[in-house]
């Protein structure tokens, strides 16, 4: 099976990187031909970006990496801190002003991953546009041959990919 992947990195400081990094998938997201016809995926994944970006700001206190990376069926989304902590799911009080980032991401994307690492840890989440241009290697389960689907259907899952903590993404 070939793979042929897209993707760009940058990193985010914690002084005005959410907006930045809003802005920042925005101008990449464009490039990608699914785009146009599926403004609402585009949402879905700036607002993770958005509240990925602000858990590793506010709750690790670090720059955060955000690695984008589109293979034809899946836009990857993942960030980087330098906190091993893993987040959790939170039931805060209708009236808190925080506490939803993790529950927003889970019901956004279509899987998504936390991994602690030797240097922080990095979320990944992953978005299927229903236009995907490249889906004739899908199994009768839907998911792409060689990607395990125990973990789909917004849950925390393993999906392929990590980000090496160094500016890079391995696939």
């Amino acid at each position: 099976m070939t793979v042929k992947a897209m993707g760009w990195a940058h990193s985010f400081p914690v002084s005005g990187g959410v907006r930045a990094g809003r802005q920042w998938t925005r101008r990449h997201l464009a490039s990608l031909p699914w785009t146009a016809q599926e403004p609402e995926t585009v949402d879905a994944v700036v607002l993770a970006v958005s509240e990925l970006l602000t858990n590793a700001h506010i709750h690790a206190h670090s720059d955060a990496q955000l690695v984008l990376t589109w293979d034809g069926d899946c836009l990857h989304i993942s960030v980087h801190d330098e906190d091993p902590t893993l987040p959790r799911p939170r039931d805060p009080d209708s009236s808190a002003v925080s506490g939803r980032g993790v529950s927003i991401v889970q019901a956004l994307a279509d899987e998504w991953v936390m991994r602690c690492q030797r240097h922080g840890k990095t979320v990944t989440a992953c978005f299927r546009p229903s236009s995907s241009t490249e889906s004739e290697d899908r199994r009768a389960d839907g998911a792409p041959e060689g990607r395990a689907t125990q973990h789909e259907g917004k849950e925390a899952g393993g999906i392929g990919g990590h980000h090496d903590g160094a500016g890079g993404s391995t696939m």
